[in-house]
């Protein structure tokens, strides 16, 4: 036969591709895992923090592992990204002004930085708007303390202080075991003054914390002195190291004149939250800031005769709101807050089948993000060291990896596609699944299981396997391929969990995910390669290639069932249950659902998934957090009215609520 131009490159690549793939196999399965898992938890990746160019390099790596193994990386637009952008931080913009302008032509000038700071999780807006009191913005209808009854806040700049009333009292029903009263949380204020529809919030800091801060100032630097004193008295007359014991104490004693003389200085204690603090808001957030004490007693003393430190006492007091509005002021100017969006990618690799069932698709997937320096992901408050994740989720991405190389070998293709996808963003709410779902590469319809991987690095006694309930043969499949792979498991029914798959699940197809279970180092600095169990994670690999090739030779595809144990994201307390699933993708205001658990009190509601939560009850909702808080204002056996916006309508239905699990 001629050999034509165009068959002679074909062979070519054939032939670069099949030395790429040897190349790629030498060596053996536990030297291929251990050098992959080595690179994709290097400190050089950054701990593949979304946003860092470390996430690129381990997307790069992931798909040019793929490549060699002759998988399929140019099915997305010539490539194996599915690329998207998301909001990754923020940024404060150039236009923000403050003026607080009064009757008669009086302003109160604001300085950006000394008397008011923009607050990250607000919102960019103009303001000229009037000037409320709201006293702590808090809504506490089961102890009857309401700061905004009996007072208009819609349409109007809302002052709020910080905390919560009594905190002095541990008696107080605003009184908790540890931490702050959910009440004084940033979040909890804002989404009450949200929903009371005000324009914009003032923050101010309370004057019992101001307070407490300039007492543990001073009784910090009297412990100093305290400490210096006893170590000099330890000492004898000609000690060698008198001198400099007796300079320590001068040295502490100097401090301590400091610390009482800054504690009298004006705005000591008053600290404004930097910009960043609490983290990113929406677009459709409202504006918030955060003014200094002295620029509101300013304003206070000039319309109601008072100040900050006044009407906190009298709350104190009482437990009586004392909102008030402030007659003939307004806050003019404007916010700037710009969120910053960072391009983000799936990395897609196909393995095609062979046969009449060749376009049905079945996925593997893990995610290859972690959480980067740390920060709210992180389990070690104020760390800034690399979390290099080697177990979530480099264990997972390397398994991902060697059972490609493992299916792409076999010498016969299997009569169904495989898919092999490393999934971005997980840690910041499965978003690189919900994409792919949202926009799938293959249709979801023919998609007929999906297998997730996601920590299984650190193999011990039993590999926990979830999903088993999704479908009627897995229990006796997986049990079966666990025996030849030595494993023991731990088999869980749920489809849904704090994992990729579930994003798959919401769809109606069923899920099989593998966990070797949670340890002291996760999401801390301390989970590295050293600590993987490589042999674990090679029996993890060949339990999933039977399952894979069982899955793909079948000829019926497995049966999906709904699961009827309640799916649960995260904990949910003492709040009634809804049975919501949260797409953490979604830019859209609202909060938006996913899917809805089987016969959960949203399902039998109407609820599906793509629906954006806006107002539930009297209160409305901008995102999952304002829906959190909502949630909490009510109990089991609550009738309540859900308004959800679908397909651009906004439709009203009534979901009664369910005793928690």
């Amino acid at each position: 036969m001629k050999t034509t131009t165009t068959q002679l490159v074909t062979a070519l690549i054939l032939i670069a591709s099949s030395v790429a793939f040897a190349a790629e196999l030498t060596g053996t399965a536990e030297q291929r895992l251990l050098k992959d898992i080595k690179y994709l938890s290097s400190d050089e990746l950054e701990g593949r923090g979304v946003g860092t160019e470390g996430l690129n390099k381990a997307a790069d790596y992931i798909r040019e592992a793929f490549r060699a193994a002759g998988l399929k990386t140019d099915t997305i637009d010539g490539d194996a990204y599915q690329k998207f952008t998301m909001i990754t931080g923020v940024e404060l913009g150039k236009e923000n002004s403050f003026v607080l302008s009064g009757p008669d032509g009086k302003e109160i000038k604001l300085e950006i930085g000394k008397d008011i700071n923009v607050c990250s999780f607000g919102g960019s807006g103009k303001l000229d708007h009037e000037v409320v009191f709201g006293g702590y913005g808090i809504n506490a209808k089961g102890i009857s303390y309401v700061d905004f009854e009996g007072i208009d806040v819609k349409d109007k700049v809302v002052i709020v202080m910080r905390r919560n009333p009594q905190q002095g009292n541990a008696k107080s029903q605003f009184a908790v075991g540890h931490g702050i009263s959910r009440h004084a949380e940033i979040r909890s204020k804002m989404s009450v003054c949200s929903t009371a529809g005000a324009a914009a919030v003032l923050f101010v800091n309370d004057p019992h914390t101001v307070q407490s801060e300039l007492e543990k100032m001073i009784d910090q630097a009297t412990n100093r002195v305290v400490k210096a004193s006893r170590a000099l008295s330890g000492l004898k007359a000609d000690a060698p190291d008198r001198a400099d014991a007796e300079k320590k104490l001068a040295d502490e004693l100097t401090r301590l004149d400091k610390a009482i003389g800054d504690a009298h200085a004006p705005g000591a204690g008053d600290s404004l939250m930097p910009f960043g603090y609490a983290g990113n808001g929406k677009d459709a957030a409202i504006p918030a800031a955060h003014i200094s004490v002295e620029k509101c007693d300013e304003l206070l003393k000039a319309t109601l005769d008072t100040s900050l430190d006044s009407l906190e006492a009298q709350i104190d007091a009482s437990l009586k709101p004392q909102s008030s509005a402030l007659k003939g002021w307004k806050l003019v100017g404007q916010t700037d807050v710009k969120r910053v969006r960072t391009e983000v990618k799936n990395v897609v690799a196909v393995l095609e089948g062979k046969g009449p069932l060749a376009n049905e698709t079945i996925v593997v997937g893990a995610h290859y993000d972690h959480v980067g320096r740390g920060g709210s992901g992180s389990r070690s408050p104020g760390s800034t060291e690399i979390h290099n994740g080697a177990d979530d989720n480099a264990s997972g991405s390397v398994a991902l990896i060697e059972l490609a190389r493992k299916l792409a070998a076999r010498e016969e293709p299997l009569p169904r596609r495989v898919i092999f996808i490393a999934f971005t963003a997980e840690e910041l709410g499965l978003i690189g699944s919900e994409k792919y779902v949202d926009q799938p590469v293959f249709p979801l319809e023919t998609t007929i299981a999906m297998y997730n991987m996601d920590m299984v690095g650190r193999l011990t006694e039993k590999l926990t396997v979830f999903g088993i309930g999704t479908s009627p043969t897995f229990s006796d499949d997986v049990t079966r391929m666990a025996e030849s792979a030595k494993l023991s498991l731990a088999l869980k029914p749920d489809g849904f969990g704090p994992s990729d798959h579930s994003s798959f699940y919401g769809k109606k197809i069923p899920v099989l995910h593998f966990f070797t279970g949670t340890h002291s180092d996760y999401h801390r600095p301390g989970d590295d390669w050293e600590k993987i169990n490589i042999g674990g994670i090679q029996q993890v690999v060949q339990l999933l290639e039977e399952m894979v090739v069982h899955t793909a030779i079948t000829e019926k595809r497995p049966a999906y069932l709904e699961v009827k144990s309640r799916a649960q994201i995260a904990p949910t307390g003492s709040r009634p249950y809804f049975g919501s699933i949260p797409n953490f993708g979604s830019e859209e205001p609202g909060y938006a659902i996913s899917a809805t658990a089987p016969e959960s009190p949203a399902a039998k509601g109407g609820l599906k998934g793509g629906d954006h939560i806006i107002q539930f009850g009297e209160h409305t909702i901008t995102d999952l957090n304002d829906f959190d808080l909502a949630l909490r204002d009510f109990s089991a056996g609550d009738e309540v009215e859900v308004v959800v916006r679908r397909d651009g309508e906004k439709v009203k239905l009534k979901v009664t609520l369910a005793k928690p699990k």
